[in-house]
């Protein structure tokens, strides 16, 4: 490191603490006084209990609070400003309900994540790739399901080769991820792009590289935050090597666009060319192109191999399902062959999946609103502007009165309330199904819209899997214990042993 790097953080280190002590001191407010607190209510001691939420101890502080607290709220800090989390279905339905312009989503994620300074999009406001995802990956699951299906088999392949009959040691962690952003890629930039090893190389680094700097930059007061992220982070960086690579299809489609309009009938069917069709102004632009494509990367992979190797996981330790899964997915391949069709006919495998997501939820924290006006529950109480709100998703999901034996796993749990109701296909239990009860892709108008194609791939890479390999930890290993870091839960990394399935 050199010496201008180690005085610069050496400014920084004591800037912060500076900061810490005089000017973020939090002020009282008799509106968040009478909501009780887990952790210190002192304004300058809660610090120390924003440290503990985000340095492991969350899940046990929701769940404190949860416990305590329901019907009602209760609050927690965090290192910016007091969060409080309703605990009843009405107090949810509170939250779903209210205007963007009281309880906003989009600047509680901006937030979170410190959008300004680690995605940096041209227009921060605009967010029209959330609906190219519900107008064009949704609607068109079925065809974008066949890439799936043809970019996973060649996947496996290269990501799990199998040269011999013997056991091969895979770790699972960065393979699973290796997975989902080579598939996931097909459907962003199509082929041969999505199997570039650089490119996929950069998509992954710049998912991680997000979260680390967004842990590090909210930890600054506003005006030190540019002077943190052009110091501790590399995303410009990342930006230039994502226009680099998406420059030759980004130009070579403009140029077609510009030449025939609206009358390219065959144009490439792809998220890029989804974009490309909707982005207006700067947005339209290589550099608003390749932000917003990280972006849509960051959105989606790392949601959905964190979701997958929870899945697989379970699978791992609890292997006498493995026999009626794979049963399941042979007999719906052999009726309607590895397509959309034969994912719908997954009852046990949708129930497997979404009950990991009800006990092994990525975020421990969902629904994240930051109060731009006063707003008032219907229980009376009016939470004021400044605060944060959310759900306490693990302790929801972990309640007994909503759902029997809570902390057992029950992979079939969801397919037997199918089976008592009958209607497998209208059940409100599928894994995308979302309710005060359900909370894994949120709640309402704001729910994940990428929900159906995310769902839709799990259960496509987890079939082809489980008909093509054995696997099993080592000797001696089991699932790795969970990194918690603040309303983030994310799964430790494993060796797996597979093996070329015998068939006779």
């Amino acid at each position: 490191m050199t010496d201008e790097s180690t005085f610069g953080l050496s400014f920084l280190a004591g800037a912060l603490i500076v900061a810490l002590v005089f000017t973020r001191y939090r002020r009282r407010n008799p509106l968040l006084d009478a909501i009780p607190t887990v952790g210190f209510s002192d304004p300058l001691l809660s610090y120390l209990s924003a440290i503990r939420y985000y340095s492991g101890g969350g899940l046990s502080m929701l769940k404190e609070g949860y416990e305590k607290a329901k019907p009602g709220i209760f609050k927690i800090a965090t290192p910016r400003r007091w969060m409080v989390l309703p605990t009843s279905a009405q107090l949810i339905e509170d939250i779903r309900n209210a205007p963007d312009g009281v309880l906003s989503m989009s600047e509680s994620v901006k937030e979170l994540i410190q959008a300004e300074y680690t995605l940096g999009l041209l227009d921060q406001d605009d967010s029209y790739h959330t609906t190219v995802i519900r107008s064009k990956l949704t609607r068109n699951t079925t065809e974008v399901f066949n890439q799936v299906c043809d970019e996973f088999s060649t996947t496996l392949e290269d990501c799990i080769p199998m040269a011999s009959e013997e056991w091969v040691k895979v770790s699972v962690l960065p393979t699973l991820q290796q997975i989902v952003c080579r598939t996931s890629s097909r459907i962003f930039v199509g082929s041969p792009l999505c199997r570039n090893r650089d490119y996929q190389t950069l998509v992954l680094n710049f998912t991680v590289n997000v979260l680390k700097s967004a842990a590090i930059i909210t930890m600054f007061p506003k005006p030190l935050k540019p002077i943190a992220a052009r110091i501790l982070c590399n995303i410009p960086s990342q930006v230039r090597q994502a226009k680099e690579f998406l420059r030759p299809l980004v130009e070579e489609r403009l140029a077609k666009m510009e030449e025939v309009g609206a009358s390219w009938n065959n144009a490439p069917d792809d998220m890029l060319m989804w974009l490309m069709s909707k982005a207006k102004g700067s947005e339209r632009s290589l550099e608003g192109l390749a932000r917003r494509m990280l972006v849509v990367n960051f959105a989606a992979i790392n949601n959905t191999s964190r979701a997958f190797t929870r899945v697989f996981y379970r699978l791992l330790g609890n292997p006498e399902y493995l026999v009626p899964l794979r049963q399941e997915v042979e007999a719906a391949i052999a009726e309607e062959g590895w397509t959309k069709a034969a994912m719908d006919k997954l009852p046990k495998m949708d129930s497997f999946l979404h009950e990991t997501q009800r006990l092994d939820n990525p975020s421990v924290v969902t629904m994240l609103r930051l109060v731009l006006r006063p707003f008032t529950l219907s229980n009376g109480q009016t939470i004021p502007v400044g605060t944060l709100v959310g759900i306490p998703l693990d302790a929801v999901h972990r309640d007994g009165e909503i759902y029997p034996n809570p902390e057992e796993f029950d992979g079939f749990r969801f397919s037997k309330l199918h089976e008592e109701e009958g209607d497998v296909s209208v059940s409100g239990y599928q894994a995308v199904s979302t309710s005060p009860e359900q909370l894994s892709f949120g709640l309402g108008r704001h729910a994940c819209p990428g929900r159906f194609f995310a769902v839709n791939e799990i259960k496509a890479m987890l079939a082809h899997i489980i008909v093509t390999y054995d696997f099993k930890f080592e000797e001696g290993k089991g699932v790795p214990p969970d990194v918690c870091f603040g309303p983030f839960r994310n799964p430790g990394d494993a060796n797996v042993l597979f093996k070329k399935r015998q068939k006779y």
